[in-house]
């Protein structure tokens, strides 16, 4: 709850008195340490309940008209039961609480236990000096029997109801970190390494990047790597939130955690320990989970004048009782004022948001969407515009080679050209410079080193191979270097682009040679995604660095309005700051390099788990299974949170503005009703409990489908 405050040992808060939660960045709990707390609560709760259950039966026997004038509850030996038997009840069980808000006292960060140990310590004080020192009060606040008030029910009661209340809560609070407990128990404890002389098992922290590792079936991957030997499905639910196993062949990536199925397979680490992605992935929900929501910012305004504004009520009650209430006027302000102090507990305000962040952000890790900041949950809750980017983001981003186009009279054959090309090229992050080099290495061909490499972002690269000066890339790119007639590659390429596919051209010693075609398929999923982000309300705006004819095709195949092509990642972070400009909240969805700047200035940046890892580092959220159907998960996610939020901010706030005036005594002129503060000791628990109960239904959050079936049909007809 108190970002900023740590140790390097179990405590307590300064700030909120709360429990200091472990930081899962450095691993899981032990055993002992988990649930100390917890059961050290648990033991004063049984040992209070027993003890104060004797005080409140005969504090209570006035109220039996059978037991009224009874010597065992009414006699002096009945009071020193209640003093000898509330004294440790509220001295050894309670004092955690005292202990807290002392400790909030020499921060002066006053809270929930502030308040408690003030309530609780007035009301057995004050029984005490009945007891101790009874002739220092006026005969008129005696009863009809002519004895002074005792609140040692009082007093131990709202003990043993807090104690209650701080284990429900401890059981709850437990529950809402499970995610993460989840999440490091899908790493296995050993891995099968394949030696030369035989397999062996040896524990995880022994695997190294490089090492040859078996996985049988029914087993989980170990770490990281990619398949050398064998196929099999490994069913990956834990990692993406997606049910379906995937196929695992020959050079495909294996993520630890995931479950081989039947089949057997040989891998090679390639990520191990806290380069996993499982191990990010705890320390990126562990990292948001301790974040702090923009909205939050109220609580924290009222809770910063809350607890003196309490004091302050209280002390007001205690006097206007004093002063203007019925006899017994004394014990009327004691109560009163005590009920104020206990049922203002400003517990439920400060669990109201960080409570929903947790739980929401856990359940949003074992869907596959990876939350990096707590604020980017109001941003996914109110976007209304979606910037994308096409490759890999609406396509696979898996383009392959189909043609090469030779100039009419080319000296080169298309190997020799695609050769050329693929030797510049594999020094090129971009993916379609991936797709030439995959492809010169499908057909075999060898290719030469390249000198004097220069690359020019998301517009093309130049080197020197064989002797020779190659270009590759788009149009005004050779035009920068200088070839000739690339007028008549734009026309051998026209024809391609306006189906749909990319053309790279390329120029030799100054001269225009060739375009290599290439197509890059629209995933699967992009337009039932779509269908869904327009039923939700969300604009999409399509950026991409291709040409103006390819990117044309896809737009009209998506149902996408409004595109902008041939951008520079310096135009894209433009296109997006002139959207906010506009007064809208606006994502960017992308996975390469040159979509970093647009991820960094977007409202929310939504990065393919796919895609590169600056892209993933730039974003706030991280859909590890790079499917735009998660960014709709993101989004309904965000809004469910942003609901709880509110929900339990507005329960807290109602609580205690109900709450206050009736403890205070408002409802006594016209009801003659006031508020014990037993009554108030619960209610008070109640409410904390309630707000976690709350956001714990998150754990259940399912995405619905919010696309019609009628508008994903006419998508896919698109795409067919």
């Amino acid at each position: 709850m108190c970002p900023g405050v740590e140790s390097d040992k179990p405590g307590i808060c300064p700030k909120c008195g709360m429990a200091l939660e472990r930081n899962p960045a450095f691993g899981p709990a032990d055993e002992n340490e988990d649930d100390t707390e917890l059961r050290d609560m648990s033991r004063r709760l049984r040992w209070s309940a027993a003890l104060t259950l004797p005080v409140f039966i005969t504090a209570m026997a006035h109220l039996v008209p059978a037991w009224n004038h009874a010597e065992w509850a009414n006699g002096n030996a009945a009071r020193w039961m209640q003093l000898i038997l509330s004294t440790p009840v509220v001295l050894w069980a309670g004092w955690p609480f005292f202990e807290r808000a002392w400790v909030s006292l020499r921060h002066r960060s006053m809270n929930m236990f502030t308040l408690i140990a003030l309530g609780v310590g007035a009301a057995y004080a004050f029984s005490m000096a009945v007891m101790l020192m009874p002739d220092v009060f006026p005969e008129s606040l005696t009863d009809d029997h002519g004895r002074l008030p005792l609140y040692f029910e009082a007093a131990a009661v709202i003990i043993v109801l807090v104690l209650l209340g701080q284990v429900l809560e401890l059981r709850a609070r437990a529950r809402t970190g499970s995610a993460i407990q989840e999440l490091l128990g899908l790493q296995p404890k050993t891995a099968r390494l394949v030696k030369p002389g035989g397999d062996v098992d040896v524990p995880l922290d022994e695997v190294h990047a490089g090492d040859q590792l078996r996985v049988r079936p029914g087993e989980k991957v170990p770490v990281d790597g990619i398949v050398l030997e064998g196929s099999s499905h490994v069913d990956e639910a834990m990692i993406t939130g997606e049910p379906e196993p995937v196929a695992k062949t020959i050079g495909t990536s294996v993520t630890g955690g995931t479950l081989n199925q039947q089949g057997s397979f040989v891998m090679q680490a390639t990520r191990v320990g806290a380069e996993t992605l499982l191990a990010q992935i705890v320390q990126l929900v562990g990292q948001a989970q301790r974040s702090r929501a923009p909205v939050q910012a109220l609580a924290d305004k009222v809770a910063g004048w809350f607890v003196p504004a309490v004091l302050a009520a209280s002390v007001l009650t205690f006097f206007l009782w004093w002063w203007l209430g019925p006899q017994p006027s004394l014990a009327h302000a004691i109560a009163s004022a005590v009920s104020v102090l206990i049922i203002a507990c400003p517990c439920a305000l400060g669990l109201a948001t960080p409570m929903s962040v947790m739980v929401g952000i856990g359940r949003g890790a074992k869907m596959g969407v990876l939350i990096r900041d707590a604020a980017a949950i109001e941003k996914l809750a109110a976007l209304n515009t979606l910037a994308v980017d096409k490759t890999g983001t609406l396509t696979l981003g898996r383009p392959e080679v189909t043609e090469v186009l030779l100039r009419p009279g080319a000296a080169w054959s298309q190997d020799e050209l695609l050769a050329l090309a693929a030797s510049v090229e594999r020094h090129s992050e971009h993916p379609l410079g991936h797709a030439i080099t995959e492809a010169a290495r499908t057909r075999g061909l060898s290719l030469a080193e390249a000198d004097v490499f220069e690359s020019s972002t998301a517009a093309g690269v130049s080197a020197i191979v064989s002797g020779k000066r190659i270009v590759v890339g788009k149009a005004g790119h050779l035009r920068d270097a200088q070839v000739a007639d690339v007028d008549a590659l734009e026309a051998l390429a026209a024809p391609q682009q306006g189906e749909g596919r990319s053309a790279v051209l390329v120029g030799i010693d100054g001269k225009a040679a060739a375009v290599i075609v290439i197509a890059d398929p629209v995933k699967p999923t992009t337009p039932e995604a779509l269908a869904q982000l327009h039923a939700l309300g969300v604009e999409v705006v399509m950026l991409t660095g291709d040409n103006e004819r390819t990117a044309a095709r896809i737009a009209q195949t998506l149902g996408i309005r409004r595109f902008h092509a041939g951008v520079t990642p310096q135009e894209k972070h433009g296109f997006i700051s002139a959207l906010k400009r506009d007064g809208r909240v606006v994502g960017m969805a992308g996975d390469g390099v040159n979509d970093a700047p647009a991820l960094a200035g977007a409202d929310v940046g939504i990065a393919m788990g796919t895609g590169t890892d600056i892209a993933m580092e730039s974003a706030p959220v991280t859909l590890v299974r790079g499917d735009l159907r998660g960014i709709v998960h993101a989004i309904q996610l965000g809004r469910a949170m942003m609901r709880n939020i509110r929900q339990n901010l507005l329960f807290a706030f109602l609580y205690n503005a109900l709450g206050i005036p009736v403890a205070a005594g408002v409802l006594y002129p016209w009801f003659g009703v006031l508020l014990s503060p037993m009554l108030a000791g619960a209610a008070m628990s109640l409410s904390s409990v309630s707000v976690i109960a709350n956001a714990l239904r998150l754990r259940g959050f399912q995405p619905s489908n919010a696309g019609s079936g009628r508008q994903r049909a006419r998508l896919l007809d698109g795409v067919d």
